[in-house]
């Protein structure tokens, strides 16, 4: 395509003499597990996130595991979630045998309905999944294309809710206002999935401060990416961030031969801190950047027929990590697509289908219809070509193509 959906060619452009200085340093030094770079970045990104602590792993999956480990999440316990996201976010719910309690979403913004999380929390203490959709009797372990840790029995009777994974989708933060008094009433802990939303804010605060726990990623396309895979967790709780710190290196103790608990080897390598320590230093820059494309968008997208383009919202900013519109149903949507192919524009879909309707979440036991928002955007959401470098002259050519195609 002659449109880069994702452009990071021009964004090694700008810094290749900061990141081959800082990877020519850790060639020097050769501390390839946990160098310094890793407590410099964590002391960095805790500082630009205003939380108390970070820890720095080996990727985005991993760091939503640690937090749910650092939690003791694991069998009975219902942690609840949205259907509309990236397969890791339900998935390190089910491989530590904890269920994932799915809830909807708003249609404007994509991320948890507060409304919605009300009735699931209710329906889960009440063992009524007439007052919303539940996980059913789950069917035997170890069927192909399921969890090798999913429950043999799981009687929704016997579910616990402990806590949310909320997700921040495309960069925009969740109304928190709206959700953290609902999981404070009910003694819920928050684990805040920033794996899209690095860089934004609520309220003139990074949603990291936000949870008890915070998780972002580093895989290459997000915000803030590196050259392989990566994470981080945040969280203002010092004890919990202890546990963190040992869970990452196989559950260490005092020292390397000494293991207090279950852990995991989910440590980040060197390199990949050190190209991160070399993005920072313009990320705040292509976050207004990305805010400016996006506006753009909306301004040129005006004449498009039935495309509702994303919101603006006053008490938050967005690091839009995608730019993604709806078509007015699927069949509509196909006929954008027609044109952008046509003219040789790049799209994507996030996401195609909702973790409830997964094979792989199947053992659940939930119906088609159960999260009628998110089915209703599965199949009409797509994506346009969306980083900070990206050329007035390429977004009017998107543009077009997206008109085009909207009224035929």
């Amino acid at each position: 395509m002659s449109i880069p959906f994702i452009d990071l060619k021009s964004q090694y452009s700008r810094i290749d003499s900061r990141v081959k200085e800082g990877l020519d340093r850790v060639l020097a030094h050769g501390a390839y597990v946990m160098g310094p770079e890793i407590a410099e970045l964590e002391k960095e990104l805790a500082a630009f996130c205003g939380a108390q602590h970070a820890l720095a792993c080996s990727s985005g999956t991993d760091a939503l595991l640690l937090a749910l480990m650092a939690k003791n999440t694991g069998p009975g316990d219902a942690v609840l979630t949205t259907p509309f996201t990236f397969c890791a976010t339900a998935e390190v719910i089910a491989l530590l045998g904890a269920t994932p309690v799915f809830v909807d979403i708003d249609p404007e913004t994509f991320n948890i309905d507060p409304d919605s999380l009300k009735l699931a929390i209710q329906a889960l203490r009440s063992a009524d999944p007439d007052v919303y959709p539940l996980p059913s009797q789950a069917k035997a372990a170890g069927e192909p294309g399921k969890g090798p840790h999913a429950p043999s029995s799981m009687p929704h009777a016997h579910l616990i809710p402990k806590g949310l994974i909320s997700v921040d989708l495309f960069g925009l933060p969740c109304d928190y206002e709206a959700i953290n008094p609902i999981l404070e009433e009910e003694g819920l802990w928050l684990l805040v999935d920033a794996a899209q939303s690095f860089g934004s804010s609520y309220k003139d605060v990074s949603p990291c401060t936000l949870g008890d726990t915070a998780c972002t990623s580093f895989f290459p396309a997000k915000p803030l990416g590196c050259y392989g895979d990566g994470g981080m967790c945040f969280t203002n709780d010092t004890s919990l961030h202890q546990v963190l710190e040992s869970l990452r290196v196989h559950g260490q103790g005092k020292n390397r031969y000494d293991n207090v608990r279950l852990g995991l080897n989910a440590r980040m390598d060197t390199m990949q801190a050190a190209v991160l320590l070399a993005k920072m230093s313009i990320f705040p820059e292509e976050i207004e950047l990305r805010n400016i494309v996006a506006r753009t968008y909306n301004d040129f997208l005006q004449e498009a027929q039935d495309i509702t383009v994303p919101s603006f919202f006053p008490d938050r900013q967005s690091a839009w990590a995608q730019y993604s519109v709806l078509a007015r149903d699927q069949e509509h949507r196909q006929t954008v697509f027609d044109s952008l192919k046509e003219n040789n524009v790049p799209w994507s879909v996030y996401y195609p289908l909702p973790l409830h309707l997964q094979d792989v979440f199947s053992y659940l036991g939930y119906s088609s219809g159960d999260f009628p928002v998110s089915e209703e955007m599965s199949k009409r959401i797509f994506s346009l070509p969306m980083h900070p470098y990206l050329k007035q002259s390429d977004q009017e050519k998107v543009a077009r193509a997206v008109v085009e195609g909207s009224r035929r």
